[in-house]
């Protein structure tokens, strides 16, 4: 392992995952140009832009068998094309319906972008520097939500949202020519895992999911990751207009504020992880602390604290990213030959709740009427937030209840 090779395969996979989180976060910025122009209700919002979310979870299985057998490199730089073309969708639709094909193939597209990092740390790098790669890959995460906030706000003075996924298009496909010139294989390695049958494969597939561990821990890590992406990538933005009252530019400066917490903490909870693990600490148990108290800032959110909105949005942005560093503690309870698995089954529930909660969100504010016209309800934004934190709520409890029932796993 030289520099030169780390940074081969690190500054790719970054990149791509970069534009990942950016097209992941943009309609929280362009939702009043959605609603304005093509006439979407709060359902039809959470509808299209959870569309992502949906296209993304539902490749996760494939795709950690995919990676697997053929290598990250390959993978996401061929499904990168598939997110240029959505893209190119998106930019050219004017009916919700079409709106929905196109972010449904972004989402496709870049549903390898952070699975094929992972895949690729593991293959490369020493396993007691994965907490902090893996962390450095989701900061560059968390400055592709910094970019589609104020930046992107500043893009649409001079071109509208159709401009903008026009030049995201472009961006994509040069990620995918980066990722599939620049990042070096692993032969050897995929060579033996390509080998194997996909009969193999897929009792690899049952292992990781009747693993003790992964039944205990995988609840609380999916629906807190969830959650802060269906909150982060949309509702924050219209909660800041319809109950916090603040103008377009407004709000991007405060999602701004968040974005800079999210990629803080990313990067903070990789070098917390790492550090501690020297001790003795396992990532699992400084990831629980952190979304303990994420769990509380959801609940200071709900009570709408508008006079300190700034500070309660950067520690939501910063706790937010707590459960990503439960990827490491899943991971160091299985060989690597099933690594792609583990990520991959992981994200497929996370972004089925992201899915489900950011679509679920508009269709409990729909049932309060618009306070204005393009203004959802104040009622309705609490009780749909407070719907989201219940149920991680019941997921934080499974951990100590499986402890009391199974105290010996």
């Amino acid at each position: 392992m030289t520099l030169r090779i780390a940074l081969r395969v690190f500054l790719p996979f970054a990149f791509g995952f970069y534009l990942s989180y950016l097209y992941r976060s943009v309609n929280a910025i362009i939702a009043p140009d959605l609603i304005g122009e093509i006439g979407l209700d709060a359902a039809s919002l959470g509808l299209l832009s959870s569309a992502y979310f949906i296209s993304f979870a539902a490749f996760q299985i494939p795709l950690g068998i995919i990676l697997d057998r053929v290598g990250p490199r390959k993978v996401e730089a061929a499904l990168l094309i598939i997110a240029a073309l959505g893209a190119g969708i998106f930019a050219s639709s004017d009916t919700l319906a079409n709106l929905i094909i196109g972010r449904s193939f972004i989402g496709l597209g870049v549903s390898a972008c952070l699975m094929a990092s992972f895949k690729s740390f593991v293959d490369w790098f020493p396993k007691e520097h994965l907490p902090l790669s893996n962390g450095a890959i989701m900061m560059a995460g968390g400055l592709g939500a910094l970019t589609a906030t104020a930046p992107i706000e500043l893009v649409l003075e001079f071109t509208d949202w159709r401009g903008i996924f026009w030049i995201l298009a472009a961006l994509t496909l040069i990620s995918s020519i980066m990722i599939y010139s620049i990042v070096p294989e692993r032969s050897i390695e995929r060579k033996i895992v390509g080998d194997t049958t996909l009969r193999e494969q897929i009792s690899g597939l049952l292992e990781v999911i009747s693993n003790p561990l992964f039944q205990r821990y995988v609840p609380i890590s999916v629906t807190s990751q969830g959650s802060m992406l269906a909150l982060q990538s949309l509702w924050m933005g219209p909660w800041l207009r319809d109950v916090g009252g603040l103008t377009r530019t407004e709000t991007a400066s405060s999602l701004l504020i968040m974005a800079v917490a999210l990629a803080c903490g990313f990067l903070s909870w990789g070098i917390i992880g790492e550090r501690l693990g020297r001790y003795g600490i396992s990532p699992m148990k400084i990831s629980l602390l952190g979304v303990a108290v994420f769990l509380i800032i959801q609940l200071v959110i709900i009570f709408e604290p508008l006079s300190f909105i700034l500070p309660i949005l950067f520690l939501f942005g910063f706790f937010g990213t707590a459960g990503s560093l439960s990827y490491v503690g899943l991971i160091q309870n299985f060989p690597n030959h099933l690594s792609g698995r583990v990520f991959t089954t992981a994200n497929l529930l996370i972004f089925l709740v992201a899915f489900l909660g950011q679509w679920g969100i508009g269709l409990i504010i729909d049932l309060w009427p618009q306070a204005s016209e393009g203004h959802f309800s104040q009622i309705g934004y609490q009780v749909a937030f407070a719907v989201v934190l219940f149920v991680q709520i019941i997921s934080f409890s499974w951990v100590g209840i499986s402890k009391l029932l199974w105290p010996q796993i």
